[in-house]
């Protein structure tokens, strides 16, 4: 079983200190999720220490946000670091809001959510490849959630921007409910090759049948996130608390350390903490 581990991503929310609009459709979750919720649904076997993802509250709450958990901080250690909102596409005020964004020391890497664009070539755009690379001009990775549609766009962003450490989130959510493996396979592997981009092993059960995954339903497509990232580059993420909607935390830890259990023991402390300490310099 997994002993001392990091949890690459973490979302806290509290809707009444900041705006969650997208909750209203997920009533299982919207409630308050803060460092305590989590210590009382991990229990013991809880992550030694967290970084925390933004949880889309309103942009314009976006800094609010940082600084509500830099506070969450002060009273809970195991929050190492913050992953925050930035308008990655905004010119001027993408750098203006990077810039601020240094002034919270937790602060390691940003997110501007991609997935739910419209627009397949969303994160080619000039702007959107601008602001990535003045994140890593910064010293701040950029998060990618997308869909696996999304993946050969997101490919593109990372060639153009070498500099930048890129990660990418849940796998880039392949399609498990439908059972589909291609062509994931072929385009996770083409970012894969980007030796800047790490893969979070995060999200997988809710692209499954949230009532009736397995274990074995996960297993073929984290063989190949292991395969295309090797061990090295790949990061446990709990996703709590969106993970509620299809899994416990520790149902989706245990699953988690059943599907690296091929792995030499260093390669798996690989997985579960030293990647995540390392790419987000905790």
């Amino acid at each position: 079983m997994v002993g001392s581990f990091v949890d690459s991503h973490v979302h806290f929310w509290d809707p009444s200190v900041l705006a969650y609009r997208w909750l209203a459709a997920e009533p299982v979750i919207a409630g308050p999720h803060r460092p305590e919720e989590l210590a009382a649904e991990a229990g013991a076997e809880g992550p030694r220490q967290v970084v925390f993802v933004q949880a889309e509250c309103d942009r314009a709450q976006a800094l609010e946000e940082v600084a509500w958990v830099s506070r969450l901080a002060k009273g809970e250690p195991r929050i190492a670091g913050i992953v925050a909102f930035a308008p990655v596409d905004e010119g001027e005020e993408t750098l203006r809001a990077l810039d601020r964004l240094r002034e919270y020391p937790l602060v390691r890497g940003v997110r501007h959510l991609i997935q739910g664009s419209p627009d397949p070539d969303f994160c080619r755009r000039p702007a959107f490849v601008e602001g990535v690379r003045a994140a890593g001009e910064r010293g701040l990775s950029f998060d990618l959630c997308i869909r696996h549609a999304q993946l050969p766009a997101a490919t593109d962003l990372a060639r153009a921007c070498p500099e930048t450490q890129l990660v990418l989130d849940h796998a880039g959510k392949p399609d498990i409910r439908g059972g589909r493996l291609d062509p994931w396979r072929e385009h996770l592997r083409a970012i894969a090759a980007l030796p800047h981009v790490a893969c979070k092993l995060s999200g997988l059960v809710t692209e499954a049948d949230a009532a009736r995954w397995t274990v074995d339903d996960l297993r073929p497509y984290a063989a190949h996130v292991l395969d295309a990232f090797g061990p090295k580059r790949v990061l446990f993420g709990g996703d709590w608390p969106v993970v509620k909607l299809a899994s416990t935390y520790a149902r989706w830890l245990a699953a988690a350390d059943a599907l690296i259990e091929g792995l030499a023991p260093a390669d798996r402390d690989a997985v579960f903490s030293d990647n995540a300490r390392r790419t987000y310099r905790l």
